[in-house]
């Protein structure tokens, strides 16, 4: 090694730092200890100072405020903090359940809403957090281009859906059958501006931070507005897809909670100690119950739009998934329980296997939200819902279920649609339907499927 030479100060009011020259180097170490933390910085000749693990990526956090109403405060100021605690999450809680149902209530559209505005909360709160941390660099764009960014990403997103589900109001305006047909190329270009500007904002010495802020915006876009996405494609499916996978998670958390707080001590995982394996297992079992609204037409028909009324229609003959079947149970259970058959719904073992996933690995993305903001050093995305924390605190479980669900009714549930067969047929040209409607007659014809009224009249 080559020689060095070292000099140091400590202080009792102050960290102690240690200065590290290398004469074999034009660069000074300077090594900082300061809260059990050691960080390193150093400093080249002729170069500023390196972006690396310094204060600066600390995020700046703002002391916690108490945004719990007076008339709460006040109710409940003889209570200790944690029964105080226990209390308003309560009273919060049921607040929030009931406004959810006033919501389903209203319909499909209301809920699309609802969404979109929890989508943009969500994206806010995650952004502010990156604020936090590197303001001090005066990054330049960065909130317009995160903004713009987002506007980008559900421009794309929200176009799609209207091509998917509302092909006859499409039919209908010019402007749309433009914007549809070169969707895609329109939102490349528009995200190809926000792209350019980014480059064009690029600043000396702060570059890493910059691609930081892009990558930043860039991973809370995939996290939260295409699972967002996937939050609306699960409706369209049938409010069920909808309303039982948030209120598996809701039951879960309330559970687990529950369980935690009166009955569990034991550690689930270091990055969220109050989980507790006995409320892991008690919102296990109590989320098997959400197969109750496959009873009600109203949320199993699939969510479409009838061009007729210029409104969504969820009226339809459910199909064989919400109709009353009979199982036979296997033999072990037989000699167990004493019955031979047992009537289901099969969206009941659907449902059974979405509350597995709840309870098992639903709660990984609350486990992933606590280790993200431990590593920036806060306690809640946002102080939004008092004794809750931010809308993301409430929600970082809920997007990954909905991803899931998304995924299996891709794979075992969903099959042809004709309605979105009929609305790709009708945007052809009159002579490519021609030739389909030939193609199909003479395939019904070989398989004796036509009538023969039909081939009497040809």
């Amino acid at each position: 090694f080559s020689p060095i030479a070292m000099k140091g100060s400590c202080n009792m009011q102050s960290a102690c730092i240690n200065y590290i020259y290398i004469f074999s180097s034009p660069c000074v170490y300077t090594l900082q200890e300061a809260d059990g933390d050691d960080k390193l910085a150093f400093l080249c000749e002729g170069e500023g100072e390196i972006e690396g693990d310094s204060k600066a990526d600390t995020p700046d956090v703002p002391p916690s405020t108490d945004n719990t109403p007076q008339c709460l405060n006040k109710a409940l100021e003889g209570l200790s903090s944690r029964w105080k605690n226990w209390w308003i999450r309560g009273i919060l809680s049921l607040t929030m359940i009931t406004g959810f149902f006033l919501i389903i209530y209203l319909g499909p559209i209301m809920l699309i809403f609802v969404v979109m505005s929890i989508q943009i909360k969500c994206f806010h709160e995650i952004i502010t957090i990156g604020y936090r941390v590197y303001h001090s660099y005066d990054l330049p764009w960065f909130r317009t281009l995160s903004w713009y960014f987002l506007i980008c990403v559900n421009y794309f997103f929200y176009g799609e859906t209207v091509a998917d589900y509302f092909g006859a109001l499409v039919q209908r305006e010019e402007p749309l059958q433009f914007l549809v047909r070169y969707h895609r190329f329109i939102s490349f270009a528009v995200y190809l501006a926000g792209f350019c500007m980014f480059v064009l904002s690029l600043v000396k010495k702060h570059y890493r931070l910059q691609f930081y802020m892009f990558a930043w915006t860039h991973v809370t876009l995939l996290i939260v507005v295409t699972q967002s996405h996937l939050v609306i494609q699960n409706l369209f499916e049938g409010m069920i897809w909808f309303i039982v996978p948030i209120s598996i998670v809701i039951c879960n958390d309330i559970m687990a909670y529950i369980f935690g707080f009166f009955f569990g001590r034991t550690p689930l995982i270091k990055l969220s100690p109050k989980k507790t394996w006995e409320g892991f297992i008690g919102g296990f079992f109590a989320t098997v119950f959400a197969y109750l609204l496959s009873q009600y037409q109203y949320f199993v028909c699939p969510v479409e739009y009838n061009s007729e009324t210029n409104r969504f229609a969820v009226e339809c003959e459910p199909s064989n998934l919400f109709m009353i079947q009979e199982y036979t149970l296997p033999a072990v259970v037989q000699n167990a329980v004493r019955w031979k058959t047992v009537n289901l719904y099969p969206f009941q073992i659907h449902s059974i296997a979405l509350s597995t996933f709840a309870s098992l690995i639903g709660p990984f993305g609350g486990f992933f939200a606590s280790g993200f903001k431990r590593a920036f050093k806060i306690k809640d995305f946002a102080d939004t819902i008092p004794g809750h924390g931010g809308i993301m605190d409430r929600f970082d479980c809920q997007y990954l279920m909905a991803t899931f669900v998304h995924v299996y009714i891709a794979s075992f549930i969903r099959g042809p649609n004709p309605s979105k067969v009929l609305q790709q047929l009708l945007v052809l040209q009159p002579e490519q339907q021609l030739g389909i409607f030939n193609t199909l007659r003479n395939h019904l014809r070989e398989n004796g499927m036509l009538p023969p009224a039909v081939e009497e009249a040809q």
